[in-house]
């Protein structure tokens, strides 16, 4: 199979590279900054808002135990979201992208 070489600072300074990386770090970064204060909402209001983390639900599962387990919940979320994004956007990016040096 032969080796290609590529010229890396000019895929850098292609467009749909900048585009492609944009998209991508905006996209990345807005969810990191979500998913940060959700999960630590756990422990801050555990230990600021104890008696709301008491009230019961159903019961002996209080909010706290409702809390917790929703950070799976909005963690597997988080990931198909990611992954309905990526192959909606991301992957064309990169489709056009790969499409473009050859």
């Amino acid at each position: 199979m032969a080796e290609q070489t590529y010229n890396w600072s000019a895929i850098a300074k292609n467009p749909k590279f900048i585009e492609l990386h944009h998209k991508k770090t905006a996209f990345l970064f807005g969810w990191w900054i979500f998913s940060s204060i959700y999960y630590f909402l756990l422990p801050i209001g555990a230990a600021y808002a104890p008696g709301l983390f008491k009230i019961q639900i159903l019961g002996r599962i209080n909010f706290g135990y409702i809390f917790a387990l929703s950070q799976f919940f909005v963690s597997w979320g988080l990931a198909m979201y990611y992954a309905h994004v990526a192959n909606k956007d991301f992957d064309r990016l990169t489709r056009e992208l790969v499409n473009e040096l050859h």
